[in-house]
């Protein structure tokens, strides 16, 4: 190397270093008067054009300021291109100063980078290079696709799924507007380690070799990117950066509206990149240098409300704020066209326009952590839900009476969840409809009309929905019993007749229902009950209850249904149907809710048996039950429900957050009881331990005061006196910590 730098250049290196890089092989060359960078390349297809182009770009950028930039320097042919049959060579000032990330971030640092940054871009602005421009490359985040292949390196499944959801957003949000978005050549790779400072201020920039013709945005998103780094508050921590750019190089409106998703984009292409390196390279550090800080930002922007981010970002720039309440004339909208018996959470409803996994996002810019949703069981706008469903979409969309390959793929996949004995699915669109469905299956099975319903129990909005459902016939504005229900006492353990939950209480509970069954005379059809009275206030049925209930309803000719609309699908843990708690096999089974992750379709399950009692002759037809979409979407649940094994984590998380709530109830005397099993729990507020006096104003004052902290919780039971916690099942311990710190700061200000 000494003789090819004295041959091509007449220097005499005093000392040669070799530096990280990427694509090319570098050196620091130290001669006695100054010190210089030598880049080998092998010789490619191309490379030579690009490398000419990165030699004028840096000529036109070193022009006024030769010590912000590195300089080509001539070899003695008069060329800035060493080339030989193998490779090409450049030789190239060596720029002076510390590593952006090696120096205190200030304020007034990240202006003068925000600044440096504009004014190399004015520099760049409206160049044309064809090399450049027909150069496409993973690191430009335009053909973020290029990262895609390596998703399977990352590991970690929920991390994967972050990065699979930003890739996604980007196809939805910005591909749409990049044909809006102004291009220039950037140098596209504005890191920590490429930008140099010096007293406290960027005084340079180095490697071209990630230059491209790009939306001009994403060269600022990239600098941003890795000056987020380590923040506690990301987005605000850059602003000096943006205001400053935006002050030398107008910011455009649309280009700051896609800023927030450049920089998640920027993120995720990098940890795809050092997956595959890590892979390939294990012992390399030079790309996976910034590896964990960028995961620790993908956590904390995938929990950020992008629409606040936009604001901020616009604020910076000088425009006005985007964000207006407008949640009264949306009410008033809402009333105008809805009746008022839709309800809505809460006096002041919530306007909501996104979520990600268990967080959502309002108009007005909060986020909040979504404790109460149990519908999206993986998580709100799980890519690999959605993108099963746009796919499936784009294909067929047909109903059940034309075969398809989906339908029965799906169909066996989800009836091997079940017993053996449970071999028949029905496909509906809701939980109501099927509940619907089930007692007609009862009826017909067994030619009788008794329904055997649970106190407080809730199993839908149809006539027959409301007729078996306790919770709705028996309060407000309800019917009353239908002469065909026979109501059983719910087995509470807590403030039941029978508190002892080691099986006994569940025998009495049982031998209390089948006396009033008897004393009732009515032919007996089913028996319908869920395994946690969700509306009774997250009450799991006592200790064999269902043992002793099941076979007696059998002997009386009946059937015996579990509605798993809230607890099914892994969201109680090692149990994935809620029925496997109390260690009984039902005779028909009702799905709904999780099963589409919010798309809505639902499902009864049933035996060989009872599917051929309802061969009478009289079809059944759904128009959308069952849809190629909608078992392409129920697909996507159970692949993700495995692949993530989120009962595994429901188990987990549910069980510790059940042990914070049970010291809630060892230090406040308000906390009567803590029950529930997996991601499906209960709080009980009471007036005093001893007493249980349900303590309906203070569930209402804990809910509210949680929003205020941007935690969406419901309120259920009798006396509406229940935290009900059912979130998406990807919930956190840390998720639970926040919860029950909140909680615990409510009451404890009181």
């Amino acid at each position: 190397m000494e003789t090819f730098l004295k041959e091509n250049y007449n220097l005499q290196a005093v000392e040669i270093k070799p530096l990280e890089g990427y694509d090319s092989e570098n050196y620091r060359v130290k001669t006695a008067e100054r010190n210089y960078v030598l880049k080998i390349y092998k010789n490619e297809v191309h490379l030579k054009e690009l490398l000419l182009s990165e030699n004028r770009l840096l000529q036109l950028l070193s022009k006024d300021n030769a010590d912000s930039y590195s300089v080509p320097i001539e070899n003695l042919q008069g060329n800035y291109l060493t080339e030989t049959a193998t490779s090409f060579a450049r030789l190239l000032s060596f720029v002076e100063g510390e590593f952006l990330a090696d120096v205190e971030h200030t304020p007034e640092l990240f202006e003068s980078f925000g600044k440096f940054l504009a004014g190399m871009d004015l520099k760049l602005l409206g160049v044309r290079d064809i090399a450049i421009e027909a150069k496409k490359t993973v690191w430009d985040s335009q053909f973020y696709q290029l990262s895609k292949k390596y998703l399977p390196f990352i590991e970690d499944p929920n991390d994967r799924k972050i990065v699979e959801y930003f890739f996604l957003q980007h196809r939805e949000i910005i591909e749409p507007e990049i044909e809006n978005l102004r291009k220039s050549v950037i140098h596209g790779d504005a890191n920590d380690w490429n930008v140099l400072t010096k007293n406290g201020s960027v005084s340079g920039i180095i490697d071209l070799g990630d230059m491209c013709f790009s939306p001009l945005i994403n060269e600022l998103a990239i600098a941003v990117t890795y000056c987020m780094f380590g923040k506690e508050n990301p987005a605000e921590s850059v602003l000096p950066i943006i205001k400053s750019y935006h002050e030398i190089l107008p910011l455009k409106e649309n280009e700051i509206a896609t800023l927030y998703w450049w920089i998640a984009t920027r993120l995720c292409i990098s940890v795809c990149n050092s997956a595959k390196t890590k892979r390939d390279k294990p012992d390399s550090e030079y790309i996976t240098i910034s590896e964990k800080s960028a995961w620790e930002l993908l956590q904390k922007l995938v929990k950020l409300n992008p629409i606040l981010v936009e604001d901020e970002f616009r604020k910076a720039c000088g425009f006005a704020s985007k964000i207006v309440d407008t949640s009264e004339e949306d009410l008033a909208k809402r009333h105008k066209i809805a009746s008022k018996a839709l309800s809505l959470q809460f006096a002041k409803p919530i306007k909501m326009v996104g979520a990600a996994f268990q967080y959502m996002f309002d108009s007005a810019g909060r986020n909040y952590l979504d404790c109460y949703n149990n519908i999206p069981q993986v998580g709100h706008c799980h890519p690999k839900v959605v993108e099963a469903g746009q796919k499936a979409m784009a294909k067929l969309n047909t109903n059940t009476r034309y075969l398809n390959d989906v339908y029965n793929e799906y169909s066996a996949n989800l009836l091997a969840k079940f017993p053996s004995s449970l071999t028949k699915v029905f496909f509906v669109n809701s939980g109501s409809a099927a509940s619907d469905l089930a007692i007609r299956l009862a009826m017909t099975h067994t030619r009788k009309k008794g329904i055997v319903v649970m106190e407080h129990g809730y199993h839908g909005n149809t006539r027959v929905g409301i007729d078996i459902s306790h919770y709705k016939y028996n309060r407000k504005g309800g019917g009353g019993k239908s002469e065909t229900i026979i109501e059983a006492e719910i087995p509470d353990t807590y403030k039941g007749r029978f508190t002892e939950n080691d099986g006994s209480a569940g025998e009495l509970y049982a031998a209390g229902t089948i006396e009033n069954i008897n004393a009732n005379a009515l032919p007996i059809a089913a028996i319908i009950a869920e395994p946690i009275v969700g509306c009774g206030g997250q009450i799991p049925l006592a200790k064999d209850y269902l043992k002793h209930l099941y076979p007696f309803i059998r002997q009386q000719g009946g059937v015996c249904i579990s509605d798993e609309v809230q607890t099914g699908f892994g969201r109680l843990g090692q149990s994935f149907w809620g029925f496997e708690m109390h260690e009984v096999v039902p005779d028909i089974v009702i799905v709904g809710k999780p099963i589409g992750n919010g798309h809505p379709m639902a499902a009864v399950i049933t035996t060989d048996e009872i599917a051929e009692s309802f061969e009478t002759g009289m079809e059944f037809f759904s128009s959308f039950g069952g849809n190629p979409v909608s078992c392409a979407i129920g697909q996507a649940v159970l692949d993700v429900l495995e692949e993530e094994n989120l009962p595994n984590n429901a188990q987990e998380v549910g069980g510790y957050l059940l042990d914070l709530f049970k010291n809630l109830t060892d230090k406040y005397e308000v906390c009567g009881d803590a029950r529930g099993k997996g991601l499906f729990l209960g709080l009980e507020f009471v007036e005093d331990k001893i007493g249980k006096k349900p303590n309906t104003k203070l569930a209402s004052f804990v809910q509210n005061k949680l929003r205020d902290e941007s935690i969406l919780i419901g309120t259920d039971g009798p006396f509406v006196n229940v935290l009900k916690v059912k979130p998406p099942i990807c919930f956190t311990r840390e998720n639970a910590d926040e919860l029950v710190g909140k909680i615990d700061k409510i009451l404890s200000g009181m």
